[in-house]
């Protein structure tokens, strides 16, 4: 019920003045404007007017990194002794987000009808995953919220890094081979044709090379337009088989982890997530075995997410972590050795921080060569696919010179 009360409530803007006399502004999530007088009367606020916002919320879209923000925003009030709700008060209003203004408004509503914070968030598991629910739980049983939610900030944030690295690692050389493709195109459409109808007035047979280049420019012309709709067709076709096939997306996993370069890149990133989420959690005090559970889902790869639940089934029958981590075959003898010190010295939490912290460089310096050596690449992919097709176009005018 609670969470179909969450659901219908709106957005309310008001005025009023507070127990000083004080004049005071704010917004608010609430079901109703009754709703909202009773939130204020229990602030010792009375309220002047309140107004319901039917377009504050519209638009808008909650990102990872909203939430990261919004994490290290919530532990800084909490450190500095605010109440958490009106550490979510300020955070909310001041947000220039709207979905994410609603959501924050949302969850301090429920705060204040008594709800726990752990619960009011696992009521957006879209936003807010097991772990961090698991972690702010942690946190409230132990007393330790505002301690807890810097950790949870610290870790949102070093993953949305890692993320951003990898995305600009894949993105680059992804822009400039549309942006070749594109150009190519226009080549064969528009520029093509032109030099075709000065080749007819020659009347001389043209160079293969130039020959295949006009048909292929006659084909774009004249069947691209198929050939665009079956590839749209087949693309669209793999993102739907691609959300509802857990196989299919185990096996595209599988591929980007070999591919040379790139897939080294995803191995260390798949290893920093898996090292900086098990020190995040167990130093929280999380169990092992519940942690892994956690940790398992912030991999971002399937191949290690599944690893890592055989490794958490091995250890929760008395199994070490270090052998279950053997067992997998899929991390680096120094990362296994430095986990089987930790377990020794009962420093677990820290040495998977120093795994995470040696990875997430590695990541960095990783993405950086990888870039300084995809530049000359890409540059000679360009001047192979656009000075091939000018070449081509001047080879006849080449050849008349000749004969002259």
């Amino acid at each position: 019920m609670a969470a179909g009360v969450a659901i219908n409530q709106v957005g309310f803007s008001w005025e009023g003045t507070d127990n000083r006399g004080n004049k005071v502004r704010g917004k608010t999530m609430a079901s109703s404007e009754a709703a909202v007088r009773a939130v204020l009367r229990k602030q010792g606020v009375v309220p002047v007017r309140i107004r319901k916002e039917s377009t504050l919320f519209k638009g808008g879209k909650v990102t990872p990194g909203d939430i990261a923000i919004f994490s290290r925003q919530i532990a800084t009030m909490l450190a500095a002794g605010i109440p958490l709700v009106q550490a979510f008060d300020i955070v909310g209003a001041g947000h220039d987000n709207p979905a994410m203004q609603k959501l924050i408004l949302g969850i301090r509503a429920d705060l204040e009808s008594g709800t726990a914070l752990a619960e009011a968030l696992g009521r957006h598991p879209l936003y807010f995953d097991d772990l961090f629910v698991n972690l702010v739980t942690a946190g409230e049983q132990a007393g330790a919220l505002d301690t807890l939610l810097d950790k949870i900030a610290t870790y949102k944030e070093k993953t949305e890094a890692i993320k951003k690295k990898i995305k600009k690692a894949l993105f680059y050389p992804a822009a400039v081979l549309v942006v070749a493709f594109i150009v190519t195109l226009i080549l064969l459409i528009f520029v093509i044709p032109q030099f075709e109808s000065l080749f007819k007035g020659f009347g001389a047979d043209l160079p293969a090379f130039t020959r295949m280049v006009i048909d292929l420019s006659a084909f774009v012309q004249s069947k691209g337009w198929a050939v665009g709709l079956v590839i749209g067709a087949g693309a669209a076709f793999y993102i739907y088989t691609k959300k509802r096939s857990k196989k299919l997306r185990e096996f595209e996993d599988r591929l980007f982890l070999k591919l040379p370069i790139v897939g080294s890149i995803l191995v260390k990133a798949s290893i920093a997530r898996f090292a900086r989420t098990l020190s995040t959690m167990f130093s929280a005090g999380v169990p092992l075995v519940e942690a892994l559970q956690s940790v398992a889902g912030a991999t971002g790869n399937i191949v290690y997410e599944k690893a890592v639940l055989a490794m958490r089934d091995e250890v929760s029958t008395g199994q070490r972590l270090q052998r279950a981590m053997e067992n997998t075959g899929l991390f680096p003898n120094m990362v296994i050795q430095m986990i089987a010190v930790g377990e020794e010295s009962g420093s677990l939490d820290e040495m998977s921080s120093k795994v995470a912290d040696f990875y997430e460089a590695d990541v960095d310096n990783a993405v950086d060569s990888m870039s300084s050596l995809l530049e000359p690449l890409i540059m000679a992919i360009l001047g192979v696919l656009v000075g091939g097709l000018v070449i081509a176009m001047y080879l006849p005018i080449f050849k008349m010179g000749s004969v002259i």
